[in-house]
C-alpha cells in the first residue's frame, strides 16, 4: 500500500507541472520553514536572504519487545541560503543527540551532517520542488553508521478550499546495507492538511508511513503526527512551533515530541 502511495505521488508532479501556473513576482514572501511534522514544504528562502530553522529539543520515547529507549536532539539547524527566487541550498548541521537504551546504557554525541539544495520546480496553487540531499557521517560509531547516503524528497503542495493545504512529500533513499558494504533502498511518503487556525496559528495533521527494504529483514513504520505553528503578525520572518508524532505499528517509535523556532534573516 505504501508503495502504490508513494509512486502514485511520484507520477503525480508530471501532471501538475504541466497544468498549473508559474507564480507571479509578487515579491518577498511569508516565512515558510519545513517544520513542523515530517513533511517538507516546496516553498524556497527569498533570494539573498538567510533563514535558520532550529530543533530546540526533539524526544522520542518507545518501547518495543521489553527494551525502552529513550532518544533526544537539543539545537539541531537547518541553516537555508536563498540563491534565486526558485533555489535555495540547505546544510542540516547536527545538534546533541542523546540515545539511552535499557540494559544498554547511554551513549550522547554529535549526529550527522545533511547536505541539500532544493529547486522549486511549479510555482503557485499547486507547487512542486525537487529535494536532492546528501547525508555525511559526522556521527560517532555508536549513534551512526558512519555511511555517505543520500536520496530524493519532491515535496508538493496543493491549495484546498477554505484557505487548507494539502502536502505530499514521496521519498526516496540509497542506504548502505547493516551488514556488508552494499546498498539498498528505503522510501516514504508524508500526506498532510494544514490550515489558518487564526490570525497567527497554523494547524496541520499528517500520516507518514516508509519502508526500509534492508536485506537482513525489510522494516515498515508508520506515524500520525500533529503541529502547531505560530508567526506573530508584527514579525513574519519568525515562527515558533511544536508537534507530536505518534506511531502507529510496533516498528515505530511510540511518542516522539519537539519544539522549535525559524528566522529569516
Amino acid at each position: 500500500m505504501i508503495r502504490t502511495a508513494w509512486m502514485a505521488a511520484l507520477i503525480l508532479p508530471l501532471g501538475l507541472a504541466a497544468a498549473a501556473p508559474a507564480r507571479a513576482d509578487d515579491g518577498p514572501k511569508a516565512i515558510c520553514a519545513d517544520r513542523p511534522t515530517k513533511g517538507t514544504s516546496p516553498c524556497t528562502v527569498d533570494p539573498g536572504h538567510w533563514q535558520v530553522e532550529i530543533d530546540a529539543a526533539d524526544l522520542t520515547h518507545d518501547r518495543s519487545g521489553g527494551v525502552t529507549t529513550d532518544t533526544g536532539v537539543f539545537a539541531g539547524a537547518n541553516l537555508k541560503y536563498g540563491v534565486s527566487d526558485r533555489l535555495d541550498l540547505e546544510l542540516n548541521l547536527p545538534g546533541l543527540l542523546t540515545r539511552e537504551v535499557s540494559g544498554a546504557g547511554r551513549a550522547s554525541g554529535l549526529g550527522d551532517t545533511v547536505a541539500r539544495a532544493k529547486l522549486a520546480v511549479v510555482q503557485g496553487a499547486a507547487s512542486i520542488s525537487l529535494l536532492p540531499f546528501l547525508k555525511l557521517p559526522t556521527a560517532s560509531h555508536d549513534l551512526g553508521n558512519g555511511a555517505l547516503e543520500g536520496g530524493l524528497v519532491v515535496p508538493i503542495a496543493l491549495s484546498l478550499p477554505g484557505q487548507t493545504s494539502l502536502t505530499l512529500d514521496p521519498e526516496l533513499d540509497a542506504l548502505k546495507d547493516a551488514a556488508g558494504q552494499g546498498r539498498h533502498v528505503a522510501y516514504a511518503l508524508a500526506a498532510g492538511l494544514s490550515r489558518p487556525l487564526s490570525e497567527t496559528f497554523t494547524g496541520s495533521v499528517e500520516v507518514w508511513g516508509a519502508q526500509d527494504q534492508e536485506p537482513g529483514g525489510h522494516v515498515s513504520q508508520a506515524s500520525f503526527d500533529l503541529g502547531l505553528a505560530w508567526i506573530p503578525m508584527r514579525d513574519q520572518n519568525l515562527q515558533l512551533d511544536g508537534g507530536v508524532n505518534l506511531g502507529l505499528n510496533a516498528a515505530t517509535p511510540g511518542v516522539q515530541g519537539y519544539v522549535g523556532v525559524s528566522r529569516r534573516f
